[in-house]
């Protein structure tokens, strides 16, 4: 607790010193996610189209290497006038699967407010939000936002977004519903820990309404701090939402930074997600989940070509390391095998603004004894426009 305080203290103290700065991290290493770019439109009245996706190569050491193309979205935006708009973002992965990955409409209610409401990312961390392939070095995303916050995580909900410019601050409120306790045959756990519990908003059970918030603060030239919280209940259907071991409580938190100096740039990021009543749910789901899942990382990056150039070659590292077994009750046993750890290094070649070459290696490791976990190589092509 007295560690979460500092981080708070921190953060304010960053704010109340600051001057009122332009949102350069935006303009300067292209972090304006797919939703963004639609609101900004600066259209009277229309329809917007755009996409991104990645096609990926995968070899782990020993085995054979997986082709695949990974995703295809597809960006349909609509301004009906100055203050409603339309967002959505329809998915394809793997050639054979299609989700809706957000929707939503977003009403204007001044200059710095916004009331939104639909199928919206959770806003936490940086990938959740920024998962573009042209806007993260590697050819896959850090693996801490697959296990832990999870991406890309979203759900139905409504609240508001905007900016308090005195303060150089970025601000987003929501109430959502939450992870679902039992998805079909799949039970939150060790493995990934609460991946599995997405909804999608696909028929999506709610019984008890989850906040998340998030607050970003870019008063330091070239500097953005995120600070983020989501808490609540799992969400259990009519039959077995009053059993005991129905649900979870979760509550999560996160601080990420994101820093860019003409060539330079780095980032990082810290997830805490304290899970309560895991003890009645394992029992009830035969289920290993965790009562705390914690991880992060931190990444450098450098442009090896000019900066007056159009083409980026950056060479980048990352480590980071993440357990979905951070703590467990007296009901399972810590499983080493999922405190993990990941140095990734690699190259990522801008040809132009929107099109991306990656090529990366991850060197994998777990706390259990005498297991070697395979390393793993990667290539990918990216794009967004």
């Amino acid at each position: 607790m007295k560690n979460r305080i500092s981080i708070v203290f921190i953060f304010v103290a960053i704010v109340g010193f600051s001057q009122t700065k332009k949102d350069t991290i935006t303009t300067n290493n292209q972090q304006q996610n797919a939703a963004q770019t639609i609101l900004n439109n600066t259209i009277s009245k229309g329809l917007t189209i755009g996409g991104y996706g990645q096609v990926d190569y995968n070899q782990e050491e020993s085995n054979n290497g997986t082709l695949d193309i990974h995703r295809m979205i597809i960006l349909i935006g609509y301004k009906f006038n100055d203050k409603v708009q339309f967002v959505s973002e329809i998915e394809y992965e793997h050639v054979k699967e299609v989700f809706v990955e957000q929707l939503f409409l977003n009403y204007g209610l001044s200059d710095n407010m916004n009331l939104r409401a639909g199928l919206m990312l959770v806003p936490m961390g940086i990938i959740n939000e920024y998962h573009e392939p042209t806007v993260f070095n590697g050819v896959e995303r850090p693996s801490m936002d697959k296990s832990i916050v999870p991406s890309t995580w979203r759900e139905i909900g409504v609240g508001i977004s905007g900016r308090i410019d005195n303060a150089n601050m970025r601000y987003q409120a929501y109430v959502f519903n939450g992870f679902s306790s039992v998805n079909g045959s799949k039970v939150l756990g060790g493995a990934n820990g609460l991946r599995n519990g997405r909804q999608k908003g696909a028929e999506s059970t709610i019984n008890t309404p989850n906040f998340s918030g998030k607050i970003d603060f870019y008063g330091i030239q070239g500097l953005r701090l995120g600070f983020s919280g989501y808490f609540g209940r799992t969400q259990a259907a009519d039959e077995v939402d009053k059993r005991d071991g129905a649900d979870v409580g979760i509550s999560m938190l996160g601080l990420d930074a994101r820093y860019t100096h003409q060539r330079f740039s780095a980032r990082g990021q810290f997830v805490h997600a304290a899970i309560s009543d895991t003890k009645a749910y394992n029992i009830a789901n035969n289920a290993d989940l965790g009562s705390a899942l914690q991880g992060w990382y931190l990444e450098a990056a450098y442009n090896l070509l000019s900066p007056t150039k159009e083409q980026r070659l950056v060479a980048f590292t990352r480590y980071e390391t993440y357990d979905t077994h951070a703590s467990v009750d007296e009901s399972i046993s810590k499983n080493l095998a999922y405190d993990r750890k990941e140095l990734t290094f690699g190259l990522s070649y801008h040809i132009a603004p929107g099109a991306v070459v990656k090529a990366d290696y991850q060197l994998k490791d777990n706390a259990l004894p005498g297991v070697q976990v395979a390393n793993q190589l990667n290539f990918g092509l990216g794009f967004w426009f």
